[in-house]
């Protein structure tokens, strides 16, 4: 699982297109977004670095996580 921060995420609006463009790339993907924190966690076969940029051409920059 990773987590992601999603920048500019401020809206369910926001949530659903998140979660969208990771499906588009993984539609098997399981996304829990955490609105108030700007936080997404991603299960996906797909590679983290592909999930941030897929999210970060939807229009909303994220980046990694650092595991603690």
């Amino acid at each position: 699982m990773y987590e992601l921060k999603v920048e500019k995420m401020s809206c369910g609006g926001c949530a659903a297109r998140v979660t969208r463009a990771v499906q588009a790339l993984d539609p098997n993907a399981k996304v829990e977004v955490l609105l108030k924190d700007r936080l997404v966690h991603v299960e996906s076969t797909a590679s983290p670095e592909a999930i941030v940029n897929k999210i970060s051409s939807a229009g909303y920059p994220a980046s990694q996580v650092a595991s603690q």
